[in-house]
């Protein structure tokens, strides 16, 4: 089993809009912790799709991916991910095939099966409800635009047709992990809000994972929440803006990414603490030597092959400081590894 500093790790990023901001500073602020990311030696940066989110920029996924490929030059940029229901595959195909046709191998792109909204904007996205029962027959149309086409084929994504893209089936239960293991696909699993399934669903994947083709041996990376200060006091405090967030989607009012707080007790009941520990009681939290401890713990217990990290914070400044403490605990442990 691999130890902390011998995995690659990685960027999940949501675009958040802070209160009293826009959706252009937090693209802005996107692109620049790309940047920094690439600096730190991170391997991928992805976006998720997120629809009628007032806290979420990156709701036009295949746009942000081609903004932040754009101004960075190495690490590797995707979706984590693209909710296929709510589109064509061909059209996927075709944005992808872009996206590779101009920015190269650097392209991953990341599937999902749910809407990543509600009803009323799943109606707005044209797309049925129980549209993702449908997700493995949408997954093989997409795989077959993407691959040669046929000399007889009517219907070809152009870019998109022969290309190269690295598809990845992401999940938060055992659907997907099942079924990307029965293809032989990497699988990420969402164990930043839905720490509870994490090891079944792993277990799940690496128990079917058939090699087609793709990959030789099951790929398993592993979506975490991970805030990172200069001590865990101030650590804490920037987690309790993503603790708000979700606090007001299960209140059924989300909002802008609010500040942080010292006390989430003065805000939040006992049922609704315990509904948003549920989803997100897995997250590192603190100094440098708590997220070593909480990361190599994970590594411990889920045998990940990658980590790809989330974190939610209202200031950009401390998200910038949080992914460069996780960079430096993770080079640490590589020279410690190193030399030993």
């Amino acid at each position: 089993m691999a130890e902390l500093g011998q995995i690659p790790f990685s960027v999940l990023d949501l675009s958040p809009i802070g209160t009293g901001s826009t959706a252009a500073d937090a693209l802005r602020n996107s692109l620049d912790l790309a940047r920094a990311a690439e600096r730190l030696g991170y391997n991928r940066f992805w976006v998720a799709e997120h629809h009628s989110m007032p806290g979420i920029a990156s709701a036009a996924t295949s746009i942000v991916i081609g903004h932040i490929a754009g101004g960075t030059s190495k690490i590797r940029v995707g979706s984590g991910g693209i909710m296929l229901p709510n589109h064509a595959p061909f059209v996927i195909a075709e944005q992808f095939g872009t996206l590779e046709a101009l920015y190269g191998e650097r392209i991953d792109l990341g599937l999902g099966r749910a809407p990543g909204s509600g009803r009323a904007t799943a109606h707005a996205l044209r797309r049925r409800l129980d549209s993702g029962d449908d997700f493995p027959e949408l997954l093989a149309e997409l795989r077959f635009f993407l691959k040669s086409p046929a000399p007889d084929q009517k219907v070809v994504a152009v870019p998109g047709a022969g290309s190269h893209i690295p598809i990845w089936l992401l999940g938060s239960s055992g659907f997907s992990a099942q079924l990307a293991g029965q293809l032989g696909l990497p699988f990420s699993f969402a164990a930043h809000f839905s720490p509870e399934n994490t090891l079944p669903a792993l277990e799940l994947y690496r128990r079917n994972f058939k090699p087609l083709g793709v990959i030789d041996k099951p790929y398993a990376m592993v979506a975490l929440n991970v805030f990172a200060a200069d001590t865990t006091e101030e650590a804490e405090r920037i987690a309790t803006s993503q603790h708000q967030s979700f606090l007001s989607i299960v209140r059924g009012v989300p909002g802008q990414i609010p500040p942080p707080v010292y006390n989430m007790d003065a805000i939040w009941t006992p049922e609704e603490k315990a509904m948003v520990q549920s989803r997100l009681g897995g997250s590192v939290i603190g100094d440098a030597e708590k997220v070593r401890a909480g990361l190599e713990s994970i590594i411990e217990q889920t045998a990940a092959d990658e980590l790809i990290i989330n974190a939610m914070t209202y200031d950009h400044i401390a998200r910038l400081r949080s992914y460069e403490i996780v960079a430096e605990v993770m080079k640490q442990n590589a020279s410690a590894s190193a030399g030993s």
